[in-house]
Order: C-alpha cells, then structure tokens, then sequence
C-alpha cells in the first residue's frame, strides 16, 4: 500500500492549472498558499519577458521543476521541421534562464504523417538538440499523450514507446514524464514504470484526474478525486522505481480556471493529501 502524503512539500503546481493568473501572480499565490515548486508554462514568460520572468521566478521561494513545452518536432516540410528546431533550442535556453532542470517535450504529430515516421522526426529531432540540452545542463522528458491526440499532438502515446525512444536516443539527458491522465488505462503501466527505474530515466510525474463523462478533450481535467483514476497507485509504482522528486498537479479545466483560483489551489492542497 502506497504511503499517505502528510505535508506538501513536494507539492508543485504548473501556471497553466491556475491559468487565469500571471506568472507574477501565481508567484505570489503558490507563496501565500505555501506550496513550494511551480513549473512554468512557456506563455506564462511572454507577457513581461525572459528576463524579467527569471528575476521574478530567482527572486521568489519557489523551486523551479521544469519548462513546460518543447516539442512538435514532426513536420510535413523540412522548413518546419527546422523551425521545431529552433523553437526547442529557444525553450533550452529558456529553461536555463528560469533555472528550470527539465523541459518537457510533447513531441507532436501531424495529420497525413504517418505514425512511424512522425516518431522518426520525434527521434531525430532530440537527437539534433541534445548538444544544447547537455551544455546548458537542462534534461528533456518525453511525455506520452493518451492515443486520442495521436493525430496532431503525439506520436508517442505509450510509457512503452517513450521508453523505447529514450534507448534509441541512449543519453541519460533523456527521460520520461508519466501523467496519470494519459497512461492510467495501459495495462503495462507498471511494468514500464520499473523500466523506467532501472534505466535512471523517470524524470517528472504529474497528476489530475480523468473525469466520466469527459465533455471536451482538452480542457475538461478533474481534481484529484474526482475521477476513476487510482493515482496513489500509480505514485506508489513510480516512487518503487526511485522516483522521489515534485508531484506536479496539471490540470486543463476550462470550468475549474473560471474559478476563484485562490480558492482553487486550497482545494488543490486537499486532495493531494486526500487521493495522491
């Protein structure tokens, strides 16, 4: 049985769950609230800046987790394919300005791509960006995307295909992300989470709940609780594979931002003492 969490001090919360508010506002919040780490959506930097996000996020008590996203690396073009490029080198040097140690990667897909190869360009595409992710000392975690955005978001959908993209790539810069959300139903779970252990590549664990009826794809995430998944299982699986860092709370709810997010991140308190 899964130890009970009794305090919040691996508690960390993305921007985009308290998406109506600024970074400088979620800053503040997450503070008043006493939560301890934040991972920082990449909109979250534009309105004031890098620079001045970095002086805010240093200046703070918060621990930085990761960068959230890098990415979308398949590309019906080879142009686009280079601007994907660019754009995950622009968020390595991002995360190395915030002091974020992780950037996760959805690694897209695209309409007409088949499959296969859309994972080819996944492969290639960390490949290409893997110098600058070493010299800047930032780790990128591939994290699989439940099948239903295998389409145009993800090619990787699995914990086992991102474990098998991460022996490809073979750098311990590599990693894996586990969201409950979208792996809670894949009956190999455990297996590939100790897979993931006793390759040292289990780098970030996030969580929320899939709510029944799901109205929306997207944005129509649950609280903790509020759903069928068994999530203190899955953090009892990922812990067993030596996973001891920041339970990260991601949660897309276009019901939940509309409101009071004050209120919201004291809910978000109790249920990861109640159900993580």
């Amino acid at each position: 049985m899964t130890q009970k969490l009794t305090d919040h001090s691996r508690l960390c919360l993305h921007t985009i769950t308290t998406k109506p508010w600024s970074l400088q506002q979620c800053i503040d919040g997450y503070n008043r609230a006493g939560i301890p780490a934040i991972t920082v959506w990449r909109q979250a930097l534009e309105p004031q800046g890098l620079a001045a996000s970095a002086k805010m996020l240093k200046g703070s008590s918060l621990r930085v987790t990761s960068l959230c996203r890098g990415g979308f690396f398949p590309a019906a073009t080879a142009d686009g394919r280079a601007k994907a490029l660019d754009d995950n080198r622009k968020a390595i040097e991002e995360a190395h300005a915030i002091g974020a140690p992780l950037i996760v990667l959805v690694c897209g897909a695209v309409p007409g791509i088949a499959l296969p190869e859309a994972r080819k360009m996944i492969a290639d595409g960390i490949a290409a960006v893997l110098p600058e992710a070493q010299a800047a000392g930032v780790k990128l975690a591939i994290e699989p995307l439940h099948p239903m955005y295998a389409n145009d978001r993800s090619a990787v959908n699995t914990i086992r295909q991102a474990n098998d993209l991460v022996q490809e790539i073979g750098s311990r810069q590599v990693g894996v992300a586990v969201d409950v959300y979208h792996l809670w139903w894949d009956d190999t779970l455990e297996q590939e989470i100790r897979r993931c252990g006793k390759a040292g590549s289990l780098m970030a664990f996030h969580v929320c709940d899939w709510l029944t009826p799901t109205r929306e794809f997207l944005n129509d995430r649950g609280l903790m609780g509020e759903g069928c998944i068994n999530i203190s299982q899955i953090r009892g699986w990922v812990e067993a594979a030596g996973f001891a860092g920041d339970v990260e709370v991601e949660i897309f709810s276009t019901e939940l931002w509309q409101t009071d997010q004050t209120q919201f991140v004291e809910r978000i308190k109790q249920a990861y003492l109640n159900h993580v």
